[in-house]
């Protein structure tokens, strides 16, 4: 008898389906650990039985993570594809997935497989298959094209058999199915056309497959709610020959036929699938457990907020969306028997526990992998890619023997001679024990502050929060806004309270003497002309001026605006970042805004959208900036007199902006006419009258 436990949610960031939504679930090297790849941009590793991340990576604005995130079981490194082509490949201590081992290959993936047993396997776009080291060998290697024109790949998973590995994907081509079955021992790849038997009408929906020794089990969800199964031979007669494979009937309408969305079909064991969509027509979508054996069902969940018929496996847990959030359900089955499969099974033990059956898949050694490597040459060939530590330069030394005791003069002429010697493989992490040095003993001495040697080795581009925690807070416990900019251009992994903390000052009315005292503030971004600045920084509780001054006029000096825009590029989790949000006054809200509605104006009146100068804030930076603030503070914001007026410009700019939408949108269709028109003039003498009435 199969039960549901009580299930809980793993990630609390809202998710959803599709490419911007969640990607997939895979298992980590380690049993009780999974990344969980974000459509769009991140990948978070969490641990199951403690319901918390342990880490999270991100690509930069721009990038685009384009299929699930996996481990290398041979390594424990993790693996990631953006923009289709490039891969990254990284381990739990990297921060920072711009500076991680990068490869750009030739032709597009669509899924990277990686399992027990075997090194990671490339599956691409066109139906090519390579193992992961061969690619990285030589990433430009041309990559022959399998499927015909017009097919694409819909489905995939790789299994173990015989100690290697066996891959399965299956595509689509004009409403018709086809399987190829890639195995590795014989280096073959079948094609096998799927027919639907006497459903001809039914559209598949879903599919799963299971394996032995000798056939793949591909289950397939169907339109009509039915299950079927199709078994395709591992080793076919003849390779070379297209043939032909029937499905039939597994389990009859398991979910409504009419479902069009939501639903997903997954193997749990030899006996049991999971199934997810709605049982009956217009009733709510529910998580069920069938009996294949006995064709019976066993349990089942309703979800009543819905789901977006992702569903994974691993172990003894179910990973789906219960609304937009991530849920893992456990599950626990009992050994298959007729008794069980309709309830009536008797325990003579605890009835507390459960048997759980599992698989032992005999084939699977670690000994072997793809390309028959022994263990030893696959920690040679896949190399850790960690940095070789060297001995400290005798220059390093004297340098931390200088920190100690020295003036800050005699530490900037020391540090200058470091400086100056060859970078060794670990020179980020020296340079990040030097500020570690420095800040120890700014810590024991607080007269003590070397600025100067700071700022220099922020300026050598190695260096993140995490390498030098505490030199941020020294800057603000200083009000050194110069290094604030500098950190918070350079490093990728400033916690948000950080984030928030210069913000809170860069809009403080103090830091105007710090601006003035530190002349060499870095003027990123746009610059204001100096016309436009007679009112910048005008206290909030002066009276409002005209609407047209106030689109013209920007709010803040130069100086200000440069250190804004350094929060504008900053990275973030909205997360994270909305509860310090709300801990910033009301009037520096007021603030912010109306510099980012001043750069908003400023980017409309571009056709480009973008604001002059060198790496000025782009318009989704703004305009996710005015959302976080609105989000965070509007309660309080809409209580402010002085406020009333940027909020309705705000208003009434969104109105107008959906009325140019919404007329775009009816102009649309008159284009699409006027495009077919146009295509249809080879068609047409060289002399012709046309009349158009456009409506």
């Amino acid at each position: 008898m199969a039960a549901l436990e009580e299930e809980f949610t793993l990630s609390t960031v809202p998710l959803g389906a599709g490419p911007n939504g969640l990607l997939g679930v895979e298992q980590s090297d380690k049993t009780d650990q999974f990344l969980v790849t974000h459509g769009g941009r991140t990948v978070i590793l969490y641990k199951v039985s403690d319901q918390k991340p342990l880490g999270s990576w991100s690509v930069k604005q721009g990038q685009i993570i384009t299929c699930p995130a996996v481990c290398n079981f041979q390594t424990g490194e993790f693996i990631v594809v953006h923009d289709n082509k490039v891969l990254r490949i990284w381990n739990t201590e990297d921060v920072n997935l711009d500076k991680v081992f990068k490869a750009t290959l030739s032709a597009e993936i669509y899924r990277i497989h990686s399992i027990q047993g075997t090194e990671p396997l490339v599956l691409f776009k066109e139906g090519a298959v390579r193992g992961l080291e061969a690619l990285l060998a030589e990433p430009q290697q041309k990559i022959e094209t399998v499927l015909s024109d017009d097919e694409v790949i819909k489905w995939t998973k790789v299994f173990m058999v015989f100690r290697h590995p066996v891959l399965i994907f299956i595509t689509e081509k004009h409403g018709n199915h086809f399987a190829y079955i890639q195995t590795f021992s014989s280096r073959t790849l079948s094609k096998y056309t799927l027919f639907h038997g006497q459903e001809e009408k039914s559209v598949i929906q879903n599919f799963t497959a299971s394996v032995d020794r000798k056939f793949i089990s591909l289950m397939s969800l169907s339109s009509d709610g039915c299950v079927y199964e199709t078994l395709i031979p591992i080793h076919p007669r003849d390779p070379d020959e297209n043939q032909r494979v029937v499905r039939s009937l597994l389990l009859k309408t398991v979910v409504a036929g009419d479902a069009r969305s939501g639903v997903a079909l997954t193997v749990l064991d030899q006996d049991h699938v999971a199934v997810l969509g709605p049982p009956l027509p217009a009733s709510k979508e529910c998580l069920s457990i069938w009996n294949t054996k006995f064709q019976t069902l066993q349990t089942s969940r309703e979800l009543p907020q819905g789901t977006s018929g992702q569903l994974w496996y691993f172990g003894e847990n179910l990973f789906m969306l219960h609304g937009k959030f991530l849920t893992v359900i456990p599950y626990k089955c009992e050994v298959s028997s007729l008794a069980g499969a309709l309830g009536k099974l008797k325990h003579s033990q605890d009835p507390g526990a459960h048997t759980v059956p599992h698989f032992v898949n005999w084939e699977t050694s670690r000994g072997y992998g793809f390309g028959s490597q022994n263990s030893e040459q696959s920690k040679r060939i896949l190399r850790r890619r960690k940095i070789e530590v060297n001995v400290p330069p005798p220059a390093f030394e004297q340098l931390l023997s200088t920190i100690k005791k020295d003036s800050e003069k005699d530490i900037e002429v020391e540090l200058c001679k470091f400086l100056a010697v060859k970078r060794t493989p670990d020179f980020h992490t020296i340079v990040g024990d030097i500020v570690l040095e420095l800040l120890g003993r700014h810590t024991t001495e607080p007269s003590f502050y070397p600025r100067n040697s700071l700022m220099q080795l922020i300026q050598t581009h190695v260096l993140s929060y995490s390498l030098c925690p505490g030199l941020m807070e020294a800057a603000l416990e200083k009000t050194d806004v110069q290094m604030l900019q500098l950190c918070l251009q350079q490093f990728p992994d400033i916690p948000e309270s950080i984030t928030c903390a210069c913000l809170k000052i860069f809009l403080s009315d103090p830091v105007q003497e710090k601006m003035d005292e530190q002349t060499e503030i870095l003027q990123n971004g746009f610059n204001a002309d100096e016309q436009n600045c007679d009112s910048c920084d005008r206290k909030l509780n002066q009276k409002p001026q005209d609407a047209a001054e106030e689109t013209t006029s920007c709010p803040v000096v130069p100086k200000r605006a440069a250190l804004l825009n350094a929060i504008l590029h900053s990275a973030y989790s909205e997360m994270f970042l909305l509860p310090h949000l709300k801990d910033i006054p009301a009037q520096h809200v007021t603030l912010f805004l109306q510099y980012l509605y001043f750069l908003y104006l400023k980017c409309s009146e571009n056709a480009t959208m973008t604001l002059p100068g060198l790496h000025p804030p782009t318009l989704n930076q703004i305009m996710d900036w005015i959302c976080l603030l609105l989000d965070a503070n509007f309660t309080v914001v809409v209580m402010i007199p002085e406020a009333k007026r940027l909020l309705l410009s705000l208003y009434k700019f969104v109105k107008s902006q959906i009325c140019i939408c919404s007329e775009l949108n009816k102009i649309e269709v008159s284009f699409r006419e006027l495009q077919k028109l146009n295509q249809e003039k080879n068609n047409r003498e060289l002399y012709s009258i046309e009349v158009l009435e456009l409506f």
